[in-house]
C-alpha cells in the first residue's frame, strides 16, 4: 500500500467516524438513508453466508428448492423453486421418514451441534479469503441460535441453549471470528411462519416478540452486520423499522459500527436501508454498495438431496465473484453445515479453492471499484436466457467459456484501484491480449498477477496490445481466471 493510498484511507476512516459517531438519526428514511456504508464493506467483496438450524436435521427438499424452508413446505404442502412440483413432496418425505405424527419441533433436540468447532470454522473462513460472514441467528422457523427469552414465548423452549445443542452458538462463533481479520454478521428473520402471535395478532408479535428479541441480539453480540430477512409480509411502518433503526444507530451497543441491509418491509428492497441485496440474480448494478447472495447449489441450508453435479464448480464460483465485483458488488456465498456442526467437504473444498485463487488475485478484487465499463464483450446477444425461478450459477459459464450460438462473450472483466486497471480473463490468452479502449501513459507497466516479470505492450490506436508469455499448465500462477494489472492508465 503506497503512502498516498494510506493517507486517503486514513482520511476516509476519520470521515466515517465523524459522520457516524455522535450524529443523531431521525426515525425516517431520509435521515436513516443518509448514514454512509463503511468503506470496509465496499472493500471486502467476498463474504460467507451460513444457514444452520433445526432444518439441518432432515436436510432435505427437492432439487431446486430451499431446504431451510422444510417446515413451511411440510405444513403448507406447497413448493416453489426450479422444477415441476406437486407441492407435497416434503410432506410425503417427512411422513415416510419420520412418521405422520412427528412434529417439526422435534428436530430441535436432534440439532446437537456436537461436532461444531468455532475455531475451525473461523480458520476456514479466513483461509477462504472471506472478509465477513453472516450466520443465521434465527430463520423463519423461530429457533434461535442464542439463549433468548422471546424464543420461548410460544409455550415451549425453542433456543439452542435449552434445546438440542445446549450451547450459545452465536456467542461461540462470534468470539472465534472476532479473533481473526473477518467481520462478524448475523442474519435475523423478522417473521416466523407458525408463531401463534404472528398468525393471530401481528401487532403483538412485533411489540412483544420481534422488537425485544432483535434488540437482545444486537446488545449481546454487537455484530458488524445485521442482515434482516422475512420482511415481505408487512410494510415497514408495521414492522416499526424506522423507529428500530433510529434506536440501532443512536442508542444501541453496536451504534458506532453496525451495518444493515435493505430488508426492512414490504417493497423496501433496493430502496431504503444500508446496502442493497439481490438473490440468485445477475447483471445488476446500483449507485449504492450492494451484495448478491446465493448458495453453492440451489439450497441455502444443507440439502442431502443435492449431488456433486448440483454444486457450482470452483471455476463458476470464481467467475461469478469476478462478475459481481466488476459491477461494484459483493458476493455472499452460502454454506450449509449439517446438524452436528460439520461443514460438508465439498463446501470446504470450494471455499479453500476460492481462497487459493484470491491469494494470487486478491489485489484485483479487494478494495477495488467499478471501472468505466465492467466487461469487454464480443459481438452477439448479451441477454441471459432464463426461465422463471432461481438463476443457476451456470449463467456465468455461458457468458464466458461455454456460450450458446449467437451469444456474446465477456472476454475480460475490469476493476480499478486508484490509477491501476485490472483486466481479468476467464481464458488464459496465448500469445497476446487485446484490451479495447485503454490508453497507457509514460509510466504504465503491465504485470500478470502471480508472475514477477513485467510484460511488453504496444499502444494500437485506442487499444492496448499486451504480449503474454507462453506458459505451461504447471507454470500458470493460478487456475480458472487470470488478472492483468495495467498501472498508471490514463
Amino acid at each position: 500500500m503506497n503512502k498516498v493510498y494510506r493517507c486517503i484511507l486514513f482520511y476516509l476512516l476519520l470521515l466515517w467516524s465523524h459522520l457516524t459517531v455522535g450524529q443523531e438519526y431521525q426515525a425516517n428514511w431520509e435521515s436513516l438513508d443518509s448514514r454512509p456504508v463503511p468503506g470496509w464493506f465496499e472493500d471486502a467483496k467476498f463474504g460467507i453466508f451460513i444457514h444452520w438450524g433445526p432444518y439441518s436435521v432432515p436436510a432435505w427438499s427437492p432439487k431446486g428448492t430451499y431446504s431451510e424452508w422444510y417446515q413451511y413446505w411440510m405444513e403448507s404442502k406447497k413448493l416453489f423453486g426450479n422444477g415441476d412440483f406437486k407441492g407435497d413432496e416434503v410432506y410425503q418425505y417427512h411422513k415416510r421418514t419420520y412418521g405422520e405424527d412427528f412434529p417439526y419441533y422435534n428436530f430441535g433436540e436432534m440439532f446437537t451441534a456436537d461436532l461444531f468447532d468455532p475455531e475451525e470454522w473461523a480458520g476456514l473462513f479466513e483461509k477462504a479469503g472471506a472478509k465477513y460472514i453472516v450466520l443465521t441467528s434465527k430463520h423463519h422457523d423461530g429457533y434461535t441460535l442464542w439463549p433468548n427469552e422471546q424464543a420461548n414465548d410460544r409455550g415451549f423452549a425453542w433456543n439452542s441453549m435449552e434445546v438440542g445443542a445446549k450451547r450459545d452458538l452465536v456467542g461461540e462463533l462470534t468470539e472465534a471470528v472476532k479473533k481473526t481479520s473477518v467481520k462478524m454478521g448475523l442474519y435475523y428473520s423478522l417473521y416466523e411462519w407458525y408463531h401463534p402471535w404472528w398468525q393471530s395478532d401481528k401487532e403483538r408479535f412485533v411489540n412483544e416478540h420481534y422488537l425485544p428479541q432483535i434488540k437482545d441480539l444486537v446488545q449481546n453480540y454487537q455484530p458488524d452486520i445485521l442482515w434482516t430477512d422475512g420482511e415481505w409480509e408487512m410494510e415497514g411502518e408495521k414492522w416499526k423499522s424506522e423507529e428500530f433503526l433510529a434506536w440501532l444507530y443512536n442508542e444501541s451497543a453496536a451504534k458506532d459500527n453496525i451495518l444493515v441491509n435493505d430488508r426492512w418491509g414490504k417493497g423496501l428492497r433496493q430502496k431504503h436501508g444500508g446496502y442493497y441485496t439481490t438473490e440468485y440474480e445477475a447483471g445488476k448494478e446500483f449507485d449504492k454498495p450492494w451484495e448478491e447472495c446465493r448458495g453453492m447449489g440451489f439450497s441455502f441450508g444443507y440439502n442431502q438431496n443435492e449431488d456433486a453435479q448440483d454444486y457450482n464448480s470452483t471455476r463458476a464460483l470464481i467467475l461469478m465473484l469476478v462478475d459481481i465485483v466488476s459491477n461494484g458488488g459483493n458476493l455472499l456465498l452460502d454454506i450449509g453445515p449439517d446438524a452436528r456442526g460439520n461443514i460438508p467437504p465439498i463446501m470446504q473444498e470450494r471455499l479453500l479453492e476460492i481462497g487459493e485463487w484470491l491469494s494470487i488475485n486478491g489485489e484485483a478484487i479487494y478494495g477495488t471499484r467499478k471501472w468505466g465499463q465492467s466487461a469487454q464483450w464480443s459481438v452477439g446477444d448479451r441477454k441471459i436466457d432464463h426461465e422463471k425461478g432461481y438463476l443457476g450459477g451456470d449463467y456465468i459459464l455461458k457468458q464466458t467459456i461455454d456460450p450458446s450460438p449467437g451469444k456474446a462473450v465477456k472476454e475480460l472483466f475490469f476493476t480499478q484501484k486508484e490509477d491501476d486497471l485490472y483486466a481479468i480473463s476467464p481464458k488464459f490468452p496465448m500469445g497476446e491480449l487485446l484490451i479495447k479502449d485503454v490508453k497507457a501513459s509514460t509510466g504504465t507497466k503491465v504485470k500478470l498477477l502471480g508472475i514477477d516479470a513485467e510484460l511488453e505492450y504496444v499502444q494500437k490506436g485506442k487499444d492496448l496490445l499486451i504480449s503474454v508469455p507462453a506458459l505451461s499448465y504447471d507454470e500458470l500462477p493460478c487456475k480458472h481466471a487470470w488478472s492483468f494489472k495495467i498501472s498508471n492508465v490514463q
